[in-house]
């Protein structure tokens, strides 16, 4: 009897997650002692640093960093956790998921928005924790499964290495994650790296259902040798990847940088978390960053 009890806990606690009804992460800022995330932050700080865990609706929880997302989703079968921070944060997501009242053994399939090291670095550590494979679409799956950057990637001069992850498999184009109810769908939406991913989902809490959007990244950064007006089929599956956002079920939206959507204060109730024109917005700036840069490329000499 006592050796089942922890697996009975737990899979008491994956049932209270999965109705939405009360479940210990609507207490968890009273009783996990885990410093807010500094208000004045850049975008490149915190991306190691524990973030307080947080219900963001139903049962769709933050767990990442105070300048890195990771999002675990939690249903009757096990829960999906996505995005893996840097290869410092896997201890802090660990904690994070732990502090929900979830066991990281519960966690059967790890999924990514793109393959850098500040979203993929903790994969490996969070695969080895969880025994979970990772899915991601097919230009992300040799970056996941050496940890070197890509040479098709606009930021390749760049980007740092991370640690390899043992177990990734291919995910087809625009195909959906399934985990007994859980259903979260993919959309391939390259641009700022290859293997660019979004998500979406639906998380109730009672009678209420909000459509979730995990939206990758869409800034148009390169190395400073990469020019994407010298690459205008990329471009144009850039341009593609931001029709497919504005276009996407989104009543809350989410990003890999928590800054990109003001996440984190809306998390704290200082800004509103429901917008239903949120996705159209991030999609429009995008898009004019975008078009900045290619113009800006086209009055400098061809190299």
């Amino acid at each position: 009897m006592r050796a089942g009890r922890p697996t009975l806990l737990v899979a008491a606690a994956l049932a209270l997650a999965a109705s939405g009804r009360s479940f210990p992460a609507d207490r968890v800022q009273a009783s996990v002692k885990v410093p807010a995330c500094p208000r004045d932050a850049s975008p490149m700080d915190g991306w190691s640093d524990r973030a307080p865990p947080r219900r963001i609706f139903g049962n769709t929880y933050y767990v990442g960093t105070c300048g890195i997302a990771a999002i675990l989703v939690v249903g009757d079968a096990g829960a999906i956790l996505i995005d893996g921070a840097t290869d410092r944060a896997a201890d802090a997501i660990l904690a994070n998921v732990r502090a929900l009242g979830v066991d990281p053994r519960q966690v059967k399939r790890l999924l990514n928005t793109h393959e850098h090291m500040d979203h993929a670095g903790g994969l490996a550590d969070l695969q080895r924790a969880t025994g979970a494979p990772v899915l991601a679409r097919a230009p992300a799956v040799a970056t996941l499964r050496t940890g070197k950057p890509g040479h098709d990637d606009p930021q390749f001069g760049v980007l740092a290495g991370f640690p390899a992850v043992a177990d990734v498999r291919p995910l087809a184009e625009g195909a959906a994650v399934h985990l007994g109810n859980l259903v979260l769908q993919s959309h391939p939406t390259p641009g700022h790296a290859p293997g660019g991913t979004s998500w979406t989902w639906r998380s109730c809490k009672g009678a209420r259902c909000l459509d979730i959007a995990y939206v990758d990244s869409h800034s148009a950064l390169t190395d400073g040798h990469y020019r994407f007006a010298d690459h205008p089929a990329y471009v144009a599956a850039f341009e593609r990847s931001l029709d497919t956002v504005a276009g996407l079920p989104c009543d809350v939206l989410l990003t890999p940088h928590p800054v990109a959507s003001n996440l984190l204060a809306r998390l704290r109730g200082e800004a509103p978390l429901v917008d239903t024109k949120a996705c159209q917005t991030f999609a429009a700036t995008a898009r004019a960053n975008l078009a900045s840069r290619l113009a800006d490329e086209r009055k400098e000499p061809t190299r």
